[in-house]
C-alpha cells in the first residue's frame, strides 16, 4: 500500500536511519546544550565520534523529569534562544511544569506524525475533525490540528468541555473523526445515547489519548457513537507531544516511529533491559529534536515491544498501549498495586461498566481500600450486592490485597472532559 506520511523503510534502512540520527542528536547536544555537555561527559561522551554503532546507546547516561524541572524554565535548550518558535508544558498540576521548547524544524516534525497518524487511521481529506482535546499550554490541541491540517483534512477545533456546542457542532458540521481522551469519547457517547442523536451523526472514526482505558470503556463508546473504528494514539509533552504512534485497523499494538525516536524498554527498577515482549517502563531518545532533544529519557510510562510483524503489513514497529505508569503504583498493606490491575479484573464481569474509581484510606495505622464501580444501564440493580462479593473475592485472588466493593448506578462515578482521575488517595502521610 503506499503512504503519502507514513515511510516505508527495511529493517537495515531503518537501522541505518536511527544511527545516523542517534549520531546528530549527540553531537547537537553536546555542542548546545551545557547540561547535555555535563551529563554526557560524566559518562565519557564527549563527541558523536563516540558514537559507533546503535549498541553504543546503553552508554549514554539516562534523563529524567527531575533535570527537566531543575533547567526550569527553559530545560534541555540546545539552540540558540532566538531559534525557539514556541514552548509547550505538561498538565501537571503539582511543582514546576515541564516545559519544553520547539523550533520551526520541531513543529514541522511534530505535524508530519501527526499526519501519519491520520493516514494510519484511515482517514481522507475529505474528513471534518473534531478536535476535542485541551488547546494552550497543552500540546494536544495544537498537535491534532497541525496534523489535520498538515494531511488535508477540515478540523473543526473545538476543544475540551463545552458539550452543548460539541454536539451541536456533531450534528451540524456531521464530522466525522473526533479526537479527543478516552474519557471525553465515553463523556460524549453517553450524552448522545441520552439526547437520542445517534441517528443524527455522521462520526465514523475516533482517534483517543493521553489516558490508560480500558477494552470496555472503548467497546461501551464505540457502540454508543455507532463508530467503524477507533484508534488509541501514543505521545507525550517531552517528545513533541500526541502522535509518536498510533494502533492500525489490526489493533495488534502501536506503530511508532522509529525513524524519529528510539524507544527501550527498561526494567524501572534495575534499568536493565526486560526479555523481548516484558512489560517495563519505555525509555525514548529522539534523532531529530532540536530545541531540547531527549537522550535515554525515562517516561515512566509502562509498556512492551510487541515482535513479530504485524498483519497490517506496515513494516514499523510496535509497542503495546500504554498499560499505566511505574509512579501510579501505590502500596496497600505492603502490596504494590497498579490501577490497570483492577481494571483487569473488573473486565471479567460483562454486567458492570468501565468506570471505577480507588479510594484509599488508613485507620489506626491499617490501610483500607474501596473500589466503586458502576453497573451498566441494562444489568438489573438486584446485581449490586452479589457482584460487589464477587468482584471483591477477585481482587483479593488477583491482588493478594483486600478491597470492599461497592457497585453503583449508572453516572454516579464523575465524569470529566480529560483524564478520569482513578486514585483517590486519603491516608495523608
Amino acid at each position: 500500500m503506499a503512504y503519502r506520511f507514513l515511510p516505508d523503510l527495511s529493517a537495515g534502512e531503518l537501522a541505518a536511519r536511527q544511527l545516523a540520527g542517534l549520531k546528530w542528536t549527540v553531537g547537537h547536544a553536546l555542542a548546545g546544550s551545557p547540561f547535555y555537555r555535563e551529563h554526557l561527559g560524566a559518562a565519557g561522551i564527549a563527541s558523536a565520534e563516540d558514537i559507533t554503532s546503535l549498541d553504543d546507546l546503553a552508554r549514554l547516561p539516562l534523563t529524567s523529569v527531575e533535570h527537566l524541572r531543575a533547567g526550569y524554565p527553559l530545560p534541555l535548550l540546545s539552540v540558540p534562544e532566538a531559534e525557539v518558535v514556541r514552548i509547550h508544558a505538561s498538565s501537571g498540576t503539582t511543582g514546576k511544569r515541564k516545559v519544553l521548547v520547539y523550533t520551526q524544524g520541531d513543529v514541522d516534525t511534530w505535524k508530519t506524525m501527526m499526519a501519519r497518524c491520520m493516514e494510519l487511521a484511515g482517514l481522507t481529506p475529505l474528513d471534518r475533525v473534531q478536535i476535542c482535546v485541551g488547546y494552550g499550554l497543552w500540546t494536544a490541541g495544537a498537535g491534532f490540528q497541525l496534523g489535520c491540517e498538515h494531511f488535508g483534512a477540515m478540523a473543526v477545533p473545538v476543544g475540551p468541555g463545552l458539550l452543548d456546542i460539541q454536539l451541536q457542532l456533531l450534528e451540524d458540521m456531521q464530522t466525522t473523526a473526533m479526537c479527543s481522551t478516552a474519557s471525553m469519547a465515553l463523556l460524549m457517547a453517553e450524552e448522545v445515547e441520552r439526547r437520542g442523536l445517534r441517528d443524527k451523526i455522521a462520526l465514523r472514526r475516533c482517534i483517543f489519548g493521553a489516558e490508560t482505558h480500558s477494552a470496555k470503556m472503548r467497546a461501551r463508546f464505540e457502540e454508543l457513537l455507532g463508530l467503524e473504528d477507533s484508534f488509541d494514539i501514543a505521545g507525550m509533552t517531552e517528545l513533541y507531544g500526541p502522535g509518536t504512534g498510533l494502533e492500525c485497523e489490526a489493533h495488534t499494538g502501536v506503530h511508532y516511529w522509529a525513524d524519529l525516536f528510539i524507544l527501550e524498554v527498561l526494567d524501572p527498577e534495575t534499568l536493565a533491559p526486560v526479555a523481548p515482549g516484558e512489560v517495563g517502563e519505555m525509555v525514548v531518545t529522539s534523532l531529530r529534536k532540536e530545541a531540547a532533544p531527549l537522550i535515554r529519557y525515562r517516561t515512566r510510562d509502562l509498556t512492551r515491544l510487541i515482535p513479530g510483524d504485524c498483519p497490517c503489513g506496515l513494516a514499523l514497529p510496535r509497542h503495546d498501549k500504554i498499560l499505566g505508569r511505574s509512579d501510579d503504583m501505590f502500596i496497600v498493606r505492603g502490596v504494590n498495586v497498579y490501577p490497570g490491575q483492577i481494571a483487569a479484573v473488573l473486565e471479567q464481569f460483562p454486567m458492570l461498566s468501565s468506570e471505577y474509581q480507588i479510594r484509599l484510606t488508613r485507620e489506626h495505622g491499617k490501610d483500607f481500600m474501596e473500589v466503586q464501580v458502576e453497573r451498566l444501564p441494562e444489568a438489573p440493580q438486584d446485581i449490586t450486592e452479589s457482584r460487589a462479593e464477587a468482584v471483591s473475592r477477585a481482587l483479593q485472588r488477583h491482588l493478594l490485597v483486600s478491597a470492599a466493593v461497592r457497585v453503583l448506578g449508572p453516572g454516579e462515578l464523575p465524569r470529566t472532559f480529560a483524564k478520569s482521575k482513578r486514585v483517590l488517595d486519603e491516608r495523608g502521610e
